[in-house]
């Protein structure tokens, strides 16, 4: 018989919920306990799914009946969590990004190496059925030589979103702005799709809003190690915002993919179920998601696909596909990107 791992939620709020809606729809998971230092969040959020509300981590930590923690706190916090999942002998999935810094990704991979739990990054998009047929046909060479790859967030987010709660559009706990918060899913795309980023000239600005210390626009060009170029551009200055877009092109062909669905599905060497791939998937305007309203569009179907493949990953003692490793990528060509910015110079990522 298959076993059953209990789960524990740190982080009570909007992502929280989508977190246990999937633990809700995996037969071997249940949700246990939930924790929020928030006065009261974490005791209303238990009634309402059924668990048990914490307001103190080691406590909520110390239960025995916790064997997986999925961390939905701001992004600055989660590497303190993730340690101390690590140091109650707790498996750990963290949202995006792992954390801000690529030393303290560095030493939550380094904690659970010693615990000998297992850790994964949340990059829920990559299970979307489009982005699935878009890595298979990169790993089955359609496009032939690649040659350019796309990233393009255009998203609006109001000057109320970054004056609530405080800490919003920090560099000590969001980690930067369009980039670190909303333009990650799609540079861990652009990336899991064309290969390891080689170095990136980039430039970032905050010009629609106020009182944020982090860029509201970014854009940058890249080198792929493969010899591709590319360009990344992620904004929360684009009223009213629309569809996010990763496109892949080389010698053979050319794929964009639109939010959850098609732009381009286009190559050289047609093959049967090309048609059937448009004829199901090519739509124009896609839906958008997130757009403008954080969780406009969001369903709880990725996380659940995400905590799946952790699961089995565990079940079989293996790495989990998007492991801390693999979760640490994107974050690393972000802060290229912000180091280049800041500097006015190309940054090699090592």
């Amino acid at each position: 018989m298959a076993k059953k791992y209990g789960f524990g939620i740190v982080g009570a709020g909007m992502i929280g919920a989508y977190h246990a809606e999937a633990v809700r729809q995996l037969p071997n998971a249940e949700l246990k306990a939930v924790c929020d230092t928030a006065p009261g969040a974490a005791e209303k959020f238990g009634e309402k799914c059924g668990c048990r509300g914490y307001g103190s981590l080691d406590e909520f930590l110390s239960r025995d009946d916790i064997d997986v923690i999925t961390v939905a706190t701001p992004s600055g916090t989660h590497a303190e969590i993730a340690i101390a999942a690590a140091k109650h002998g707790k498996h750990c999935i963290a949202e995006k990004p792992l954390d801000i810094t690529l030393e303290r990704i560095d030493a939550v991979i380094e904690a659970h190496e010693k615990a000998g739990t297992k850790l994964g990054g949340i990059f829920n998009y990559r299970y979307m059925p489009t982005a699935k047929l878009f890595k298979q046909a990169v790993e089955q060479g359609r496009f032939g030589k690649l040659t350019f790859g796309l990233a393009y967030g255009p998203w609006w987010r109001d000057q109320a979103y970054y004056d609530k709660g405080g800490w919003r559009g920090t560099w000590q706990i969001d980690g930067g702005g369009a980039l670190m918060n909303q333009g990650i899913h799609t540079i861990d795309l652009l990336q899991w799709l064309m290969g390891p980023v080689k170095r990136v000239t980039a430039f970032c600005k905050c010009l629609a809003h106020e009182r944020i210390e982090v860029e509201d626009t970014a854009t940058a060009t890249v080198e792929f190690e493969n010899g591709a170029l590319g360009t990344v551009a992620c904004t929360t200055s684009m009223w009213p915002g629309h569809f996010r877009m990763v496109e892949v092109s080389g010698t053979n062909g050319t794929a964009a993919m639109a939010d959850q669905e098609f732009f381009f599905w286009q190559f050289r060497d047609e093959s049967p179920v090309d048609q059937e791939i448009r004829e199901k998937y090519l739509k124009f305007p896609a839906v958008s998601v997130g757009a403008s309203n954080p969780s406009a569009g969001l369903t709880a179907d990725g996380h659940r696909e995400n905590f799946a493949d952790f699961l089995k990953a565990v079940d079989e003692g293996r790495r989990p596909p998007i492991d801390g490793i693999e979760a640490r990528k994107a974050v690393q060509i972000i802060l290229a990107i912000y180091e280049s910015a800041r500097t006015g110079r190309t940054v090699e990522l090592k």
